[in-house]
This record gives C-alpha cells, sequence and structure tokens, in this order.
C-alpha cells in the first residue's frame, strides 16, 4: 500500500510540475545547439598509413623473424613519430610556428592488431593544415628512421588526401543536444521534487490529512460574495415585510 501511493506522489508531482521540466529540457537543448553550431570551433581529422619493416634481407628463412621484430617495434616507432626529433622538423618545414608538444596534441598514432601499418591521424580547425601536418610527418618519419633505428625499407601507403567538402569530426551537434536533453530532463525533474519538497503549504483536503495524521470528516465549501450578497438582501427585504 505504501509503495503504490509513493508511485502515485511520484506521478503526480511529475504531472503537476510537467511544464517546468519540458520547459528546462527544450531550454538545455536549445543551448547546447546554439553552443555546437556558432562558438564552438569545428575540427578536421586526416590519416595517413606508414608501412615499416626492417632492412631487406633475401633470406627467406628470415622472414617470419623480420615480421615479428617489427611486430614488436610498432610502439617504439609510434612513440618516435610524435617525438621532437620529428616534430621539430615538421614545424620547422610547414612554418607553423609550433611546439612539438603542441603539435603532439594534435596527432595520434595507432596500429591495427598484429599489423605492420602505423596509422597517423592529424586533428586541426583548419583542414588543409591537418593534410600538411600528416604528410610531411610521414615523410619526416620515413628520413629519419633511416639513422634512428637503421630501417630502410618504410613506404607510405596511403598520403592524407584534402577532400572536396570535408566533414569536422567535433563538435557533433545531434550529440551534444542529446546529451543535453537528458542533462535537462534529469535537472527538470530534480527541481519538480525539490520545489515539491519545500513546499509545505496546504491547498487541499489530502494536504490536511497528510499535515494532521488525522481522517478528513468534512468540509465546509466556499461562499461566493454574490451569493452572500444576495442572502443578505433576501434577508433584510424579509426583515422589513416583517
Amino acid at each position: 500500500m505504501e509503495e503504490t501511493i509513493s508511485l502515485q506522489e511520484l506521478f503526480t508531482t511529475l504531472k503537476k510540475r510537467i511544464g517546468l521540466i519540458i520547459g528546462l529540457t527544450i531550454l538545455a537543448i536549445l543551448i547546447a545547439g546554439i553552443v555546437s553550431y556558432n562558438f564552438l570551433t569545428p575540427i578536421y581529422e586526416t590519416n595517413t598509413q606508414i608501412l615499416v619493416n626492417q632492412e631487406k634481407t633475401d633470406a627467406a628463412q628470415m622472414l617470419n623473424q623480420n615480421i615479428q621484430t617489427d611486430l614488436q617495434l610498432i610502439n617504439t616507432y609510434s612513440v618516435i613519430i610524435k617525438s621532437p626529433a620529428i616534430l621539430d622538423q615538421v614545424s620547422q618545414q610547414l612554418d607553423l610556428g609550433l611546439s612539438a608538444e603542441q603539435l603532439t596534441n594534435k596527432i595520434t598514432v595507432s596500429n591495427a592488431e598484429n599489423s605492420q601499418v602505423v596509422n597517423v591521424a592529424v586533428q586541426d580547425p583548419d583542414p588543409a593544415i591537418a593534410v600538411d601536418i600528416a604528410n610531411t610527418t610521414s615523410a619526416v618519419f620515413q628520413e629519419e628512421i633511416q639513422q634512428l633505428m637503421k630501417v630502410d625499407n618504410v613506404s607510405i601507403l596511403s598520403p592524407a588526401v584534402l577532400k572536396e567538402n570535408p566533414a569536422p569530426v567535433a563538435p557533433n551537434p545531434m550529440l551534444n543536444m542529446a546529451i543535453a536533453a537528458v542533462v535537462g530532463l534529469m535537472l527538470g525533474v530534480g527541481i519538480a521534487f525539490l520545489l515539491e519538497y519545500l513546499d509545505t503549504s496546504i491547498k487541499n483536503e489530502q494536504d490536511i490529512e497528510d499535515f494532521l495524521g488525522v481522517p478528513l470528516l468534512g468540509v465546509i465549501s466556499p461562499i461566493k460574495e454574490e451569493d452572500s450578497f444576495e442572502t443578505q438582501t433576501s434577508t433584510s427585504t424579509n426583515r422589513k415585510a416583517g
């Protein structure tokens, strides 16, 4: 019984404050949309892939061993790509005026499992600059890795290409608006229950029973001012007639 009453109170509160909840939800969606479309800087991403092998050898029996060694060195290659030894040259060649640390924040290096292919992803507000950074980083790495690790078999599988109408990877306005809708809904429900909890005024018969803890025996209906005036007039007329 208590659970039924609790659920009834729950839905009553939600129904009572439904306007507030919907209003806050719509407001949150509008704010997220305005911020996403007008204030957040679009970020574009481009990718290039590099294949790294050890020094070439004609011995067929060494092929599998070389592949295993390359796989073990993939993490090392990833660190080298984002190192100042590579990125300082990239910044100088492109005249970006950025430090190696700043470039590092724009570059993500990854590789597929059990693969010798290294993927270099670059994000930047300017899609053309992102392409230049990706391709220059690959070229500098291809040149410098020969001296750093004596690797002479580096191939660029797919250079970064500037698309005609690139789409930004961030921000995602629809995702932001969906998240804002959930947050606004939760905020609206929370405020609704908070207002209900803080509201201690007595508005109806049920509030009286809940406040006093005793059953209600009867209700005196309010007398309208017009009815009261007519009653007084009728009484006064009767007295004069008497």
